[in-house]
Formats: C-alpha cells, structure tokens, sequence
C-alpha cells in the first residue's frame, strides 16, 4: 500500500481536476442562452467522475479506466455509498461521450442546470467526507 502522503496527493490532483470541470460548466452556463448546454453537462459529468475517483484512491480502491458512472458507484458502495438515482447515473453516463458527437438530440438549459445540481451535491457531500 502506497504511503498515506502520496494517497493524499492523488486524491488532492483529482478533486482538482474535478474542481476545475465544475468551475468550466459553471462558468459556461453564465453565458445564457449563448452557453453551450452539452459542453456543460460533459463537464458536471467529469466533475462526478473525477469526485468518484478521488473516494477510490482515498479507500485504495483500484480506479477502473471507465465514464460509466453506475460502474464506479458499485464498485464504492460497500465503502462510500453514492445518493444517485440509476437514472441520474445513467443521466451522466449519456453526458461522458454521446453528447460529444453529432446525431444527439439537443440539449437545453434545464439539462445543463440538472446535471450541474447533481455535480454540486455530490461535489458536497464527497468535500464534507474527504479530509484532504
């Protein structure tokens, strides 16, 4: 087991990395009717990712190579249970690629809105646990 210093580093580099999504969807949603609402939910979505991830490396827990959001739930819940719904997983698996290609339906504001709202609690609930 790596020593608890360099444990602390990586989780420390990835709620960075997650804070830096939350910062960019957050940002690009105060541009209004002119935001981009798929880049935005891309972004909420690798916040909640890369939160995720940081509760793995805190628990040293092997960080599987995956955007699917139900699949890190799983393997964290015998350790750190997450409170989304299988369809708000599911909501921001849909976010990690398919709206980065063309053929996607269009996303509105009020999509942009929810999956930021489901970044920012989870972003909370995993601050508040996480003593790094």
């Amino acid at each position: 087991m790596p020593p608890i210093e360099h444990i602390q580093l990586v989780v420390r580099e990835w709620i960075s990395k997650a804070e830096n999504d939350f910062t960019a969807a957050r940002h690009l949603l105060s541009l209004g009717d002119e935001a981009p609402f798929d880049v935005i939910c891309f972004h909420a979505q690798q916040c909640v990712e890369k939160y995720l991830k940081a509760v793995m490396v805190a628990h040293s827990l092997p960080v599987p190579k995956t955007h699917d959001i139900e699949k890190i739930a799983g393997i964290l819940a015998p350790v750190f249970p997450i409170d989304l719904t299988p369809e708000q997983m599911r909501l921001l698996a849909e976010y990690a690629a398919d709206v980065r290609y063309p053929g996607v339906d269009f996303l509105f504001r009020e999509d942009a809105e929810e999956a930021l709202r489901i970044a920012d609690e989870v972003r909370k609930a995993i601050r508040a646990t996480l003593l790094f």
